[in-house]
């Protein structure tokens, strides 16, 4: 039996958004979206310094990317520029494969966390093959909880986090409802 070889990340369309991996260039737009506190409330553990940003940023290329690790990707507008972050990924946490997604406020209330969440999943279902897919939302993150209830995603259990707060570990399983395979 021979083992599969993973690939580079692969370009995504959808209707709104190109995703393409990460190229050098990015890093000041990748920076002003995880500095950005409207954003970055929301992702990891909140807002990082942006010496953390930069060598987060780094890593994408260093390590991500170097070993064929799991797919990240840049969100572009058909004009190119950069309005997003996305990633899916296996995680001990959601013991699975996860979605993580941002953008910009700017995208927000538009319908694109929806159209972007959607590609991601699609992708780990038909590429990766995954059965399942996870995410994590902090309870206070109305919007994205409301983007995943969109795609199916059930709520199955709560991570108690360090500071008393709580996240959401929701999933989504490849024969739901709003499978693009259908029964």
């Amino acid at each position: 039996m021979q083992a599969s070889t993973p690939t580079p990340t692969p370009v995504l369309r959808t209707e709104r958004l190109l995703l393409v991996p990460y190229t050098p260039e990015d890093e000041e737009a990748f920076l002003a979206l995880f500095q950005d506190p409207q954003v970055s409330r929301w992702m990891g553990d909140g807002p990082s310094s942006e010496e953390d940003d930069r060598a987060l940023f780094g890593r994408i290329f260093t390590k991500v990317y170097a070993r064929n690790l799991f797919d990240v990707w840049a969100v572009r507008r058909p004009d190119g520029r950069l309005i997003g972050h996305a990633e899916i990924k296996p995680t001990e946490e959601v013991r699975g494969h996860e979605i993580i997604y941002a953008l910009a406020p700017e995208a927000w209330g538009s319908g694109l966390g929806t159209e972007l969440a959607e590609a991601i999943v699609a992708y780990g279902f038909g590429t990766l093959g995954l059965t399942e897919v996870h995410a994590t939302v902090a309870e206070p993150n109305k919007a994205s909880l409301a983007v995943l209830e969109r795609l199916g995603f059930e709520h199955v259990r709560d991570v108690m986090e360090d500071d008393g707060s709580t996240t959401y570990v929701l999933t989504r399983c490849s024969g739901g409802v709003t499978a693009r395979a259908g029964r």
